[in-house]
């Protein structure tokens, strides 16, 4: 989503004040990917717009979050994952001999399942009311930050569920920050504002 965002941005041509009303609405329809935030934040103050939106667009392709991962997962690990957690799963699929329990948080989970299994990975999907029995078995949870700031997370719905889970059972939990996603503290509290006005009723 944001690599596709940053090519459209740069495709607006010279126009400032529509960059600016382009960003809000990327924002508004993704309020909880920071990197969206970030990418945003970072054009609608640059001097050189398009050339910033081109050169992060870059940085995200080139990510070593994956690989700094995949070298961390303890050899054939079984982890526990929530929903689709898309660093993670590059990390998984590159390391070949780690096998997969992901708890069910949304209808995208089984998808991810099924796009792990094709990819040569073992992997399970698991009930949400199964997740302790799931991080209690495993060797390790992972939990994918959607943004972060200053020692605070913002995950998939039963992303804390299965981290208190795993430290009150001595599991190893790792937060999987990728490039992007760890925001200032001021760009953090408007995002996570602007969800509660989101889920609001």
């Amino acid at each position: 989503v944001v690599r596709e965002a940053a090519g459209a941005l740069r495709g607006l041509g010279n126009d400032p004040a529509g960059l600016v009303v382009a960003c809000r609405r990327l924002v508004e329809k993704h309020p909880t990917c920071g990197p969206l935030w970030w990418l945003c934040a970072h054009i609608v103050t640059a001097a050189e717009p398009y050339a910033v939106a081109r050169r992060l667009a870059g940085e995200l392709q080139a990510d070593t979050t994956p690989a700094v991962l995949a070298r961390a997962l303890p050899a054939a690990a079984r982890v526990c994952v929530v929903g689709w957690p898309d660093i993670a799963a590059e990390a998984i699929i590159d390391r070949g001999d780690v096998t997969v329990l992901a708890v069910e948080v949304d209808d995208a989970t089984p998808a991810f399942v099924r796009h792990l299994s094709r990819s040569g990975v073992l992997a399970e999907s698991v009930a949400a009311p199964a997740l302790g029995a799931a991080v209690l078995v495993s060797d390790v949870v992972l939990v994918e930050a959607l943004a972060a700031a200053n020692g605070q997370l913002l995950a998939v719905a039963g992303s804390r569920a299965a981290a208190s889970v795993a430290h009150c059972s001595g599991v190893p939990v790792l937060a999987v920050v990728g490039r992007g996603r760890c925001l200032p503290a001021a760009a953090f509290e408007s995002l996570v504002a602007r969800l509660s006005e989101v889920d609001a009723p």
